[in-house]
């Protein structure tokens, strides 16, 4: 069984950055597209960021210009680094994937799911 294991959360203050790394464990597979999610104390889980096999990728409007995802093919693991962190960036962030060939933006798009990791910025 695949699980996906996310780390790198942590309180941080405004304007500081921090980057989340995610790898399969147990039996691995080559997953076509890989992605972040997150979600917020009574907010549902939105979309942050996803790539692709191809190196194709996509970002939530929300982190354009600060957040940058990227991915370690023969590791297959995915990184976000995350520059001039807010307040409202805080939440759970979870990583996703899936063998489709597709770029997916949306919660169903992925079969396979972490845990998820606390991201804290405080003001």
């Amino acid at each position: 069984q695949v699980q996906l294991v996310e780390s790198g959360g942590g309180l941080v203050r405004a304007g500081d950055s921090l980057r989340l790394a995610c790898a399969p464990s147990g039996r691995t597979f080559t997953f076509y597209s890989m992605a972040w999610f997150r979600q917020a104390p009574g907010k549902e889980r939105e979309f942050v960021s996803a790539t692709t096999k191809n190196d194709a990728h996509s970002y939530a409007d929300s982190v354009k210009g600060r957040f940058t995802i990227s991915r370690d093919s023969a590791e297959n693991t995915i990184h976000l680094r995350m520059n001039n962190l807010q307040p409202d960036d805080t939440a759970i962030y979870y990583c996703a994937a899936d063998f489709r060939l597709q770029l997916g933006t949306g919660a169903a798009d992925y079969s396979y799911w972490g845990q998820g990791t606390q991201v804290t910025v405080s003001s």
